[in-house]
């Protein structure tokens, strides 16, 4: 068995971000960054559920460059268990009625909305007026529509906006952009790609009412493959087709269970993509003019595997989270725009409207 390259993630991520040219910094220049980087940035979450309990807040206990400094929630009962959980002061803690005072707390830098999609134009919004930098969870929004409203809202307020797409920081994923957009091993002629689960939640659950998640598999995990398509050939697909099956509508009565596309791209590749939450899914695979590489599970928060012609990427396991963010948190400091900026998020967006369409129409629906 291969050994596993010894990188740690601290040193990945900082050679992933800043790439050669940070060797062309003068002694002044890095001295400033260094110092920037010693001011660790305060984050509150927005929303307490699955993922900020069971992913971000223990991923903001690793993080170098940015700490878990608030909470905003609805249940009472919540914030008293976070703030023994994680020491967060009493003047940290806020529910959605007073949200708009976190304006006036100089601990809290960066707000990071992890609510269910219907709100996420709104608090994106509401975050920016409070002048604060926003990270927001994907899907950005409902549709590309709001996507832009949010979009424009943190640039009049001078704020950054990122979208939490984790997987631009894991190095497995990295090294499929490089060999996909720099054709390492010719032109990519095909990609097959597919992310889904099998539900077993709650019926009752708001990711399964579309007033609030705005769809079902297609919007929570279609849009991993969405992405890895376009970060695969670094281009924008410029039209779609797409058809469904639904096995079980009766828990399935108000959003997609299972969508199949395919991508039209201006390189002509074949892309096809699928997800779903009825079937266990998460991969990706392309087809070069000289090679193949490929990862799976390609989406998941630990355990990304890649192969190149049949062979073992060798890289480390990283929270994903936890670069995600530290990323973030020195573009704050450094005011530079993220890697994954809202503009990441409205693409996305664009591509999925056009899914729905599709799925109405029957035809291929320009993507725009």
């Amino acid at each position: 068995m291969a050994t596993v390259q010894k990188t740690s993630r601290r040193n990945f991520i900082r050679s992933a971000s800043l790439g050669i040219g940070a060797l062309a910094l003068s002694p002044a220049l890095v001295q400033l960054s260094m110092a920037r980087s010693a001011k660790k940035l305060g984050i509150a979450l927005v929303g307490l559920g699955g993922y900020a309990g069971g992913q971000l807040a223990p991923a903001l206990q690793q993080t170098q460059n940015c700490y878990l400094a608030g909470i905003v929630t609805g249940t009472p009962s919540k914030a008293d268990d976070w703030a023994k959980k994680y020491n967060i002061p009493q003047k940290n803690i806020y529910s959605y009625e007073n949200f708009h005072e976190i304006a006036k707390n100089p601990d809290i830098d960066i707000i990071y909305i992890v609510l269910p999609v219907s709100m996420h134009k709104e608090y994106t919004i509401k975050a920016a007026q409070a002048g604060k930098h926003v990270i927001c969870e994907k899907p950005m929004a409902l549709n590309a529509g709001e996507c832009r409203e949010m979009i424009a809202a943190c640039k009049k307020a001078g704020k950054l906006l990122s979208i939490g797409y984790r997987l631009h920081f894991e190095p497995h994923t990295i090294e499929l952009m490089r060999l996909g957009q720099k054709q390492v091993y010719g032109k990519v002629k095909s990609i097959d790609t597919g992310n889904g689960f099998t539900y077993r939640g709650d019926p009752n659950a708001w990711r399964l009412k579309k007033a609030l998640a705005g769809g079902g598999g297609l919007m929570d995990m279609g849009i991993y493959s969405i992405q890895g398509s376009r970060y695969t050939l670094g281009q924008e697909p410029v039209a779609v087709k797409a058809t469904q099956e639904k096995t079980k509508p009766e828990l399935f009565k108000d959003v997609d269970e299972t969508v199949f596309w395919e991508l039209k791209f201006p390189g002509g590749q074949k892309v096809n993509g699928k997800s779903s939450y009825n079937h266990d899914w998460g991969y990706l695979k392309a087809e070069a003019e000289k090679g193949n590489f490929e990862l799976s599970p390609a989406f998941g928060y630990g355990g990304i595997n890649g192969k190149v012609n049949g062979n073992a990427m060798h890289f480390p396991q990283i929270n994903q989270q936890a670069a995600q963010m530290d990323d973030f948190a020195m573009c704050v400091l450094q005011n530079k725009q993220s890697r994954v900026p809202g503009e990441e998020g409205l693409k996305d967006m664009m591509v999925i409207d056009a899914i729905y369409r599709s799925l109405d129409s029957g035809n291929w629906e320009k993507i725009s």
